[in-house]
């Protein structure tokens, strides 16, 4: 009777701790890697600008160790920007059919992955799910694809001495109204480009506070 009791507590307890996560808004992240590890695969390093390891792993356990699902994969050599976010926007898509909260799903993407998030946002159309750019916008990227438009909760992250990624802010009025909430980062690491290849709190804590909808 004792061990029956026992077991009941414990199932109890587990359905407590259960329901806690879900009501902490225990959601899922898409995390978009930068283009390096097309071309070097997992354990990509540089050593041209000597941002040195990308810590792709560390990155993702990262996201793990603060409760969040999360769906990732290393892309094939020159993967195609507009094709891979059209399978983004399909996994997204099978979420929602399955219940998932649009607002309980954040793309996050680091410099050719956020170009991917930030098609992924365009052709989604859902101005509900959570999306992280970091060090995409340019005028280049503005000139390249006159048609993408933001929708969601945009929080766009930049270092101040990257001259790859800039500010979002020509796409951000160009989007007007699609966008829900909308924040944006200026870093000063002094790390360049290669701010996104380590999980900085700089980054992270900000990326992680937008996943957990504080859009403040």
């Amino acid at each position: 009777m004792n061990t029956m009791k026992q077991l009941r507590h414990i199932t109890i307890a587990f359905i407590l701790l259960f329901l806690a996560d879900i009501a902490m808004g225990q959601g899922i992240i898409f995390y978009l890697h930068g283009r390096i590890l097309e071309v070097q695969g997992i354990h990509a390093v540089d050593t041209v600008n000597g941002y040195g390891a990308y810590e792709y792993t560390k990155i993702l356990n990262t996201f793990r160790k603060n409760g969040f699902k999360v769906i990732s994969e290393v892309r094939k050599i020159d993967t195609r920007p507009v094709s891979y976010a059209q399978h983004v926007v399909h996994q997204i898509d099978s979420l929602l059919k399955e219940g998932t909260n649009p607002d309980d799903i954040t793309v996050i993407g680091a410099s050719k992955g956020a170009l991917i998030a930030m098609l992924t946002s365009s052709m989604l159309k859902n101005k509900e799910v959570n999306f992280v750019f970091m060090a995409a916008c340019n005028p280049y990227s503005f000139k390249r694809f006159p048609e993408l438009k933001f929708y969601g909760n945009i929080l766009s992250v930049f270092e101040e001495s990257d001259r790859i990624g800039r500010t979002c802010s020509g796409f951000r009025a160009r989007s007007g109204k699609m966008i829900s909430h909308y924040k944006e980062i200026e870093l000063h690491t002094g790390l360049k480009h290669g701010f996104l290849f380590k999980p900085l709190p700089q980054w992270v804590v900000p990326a992680l506070k937008w996943a957990r909808k504080d859009y403040q």
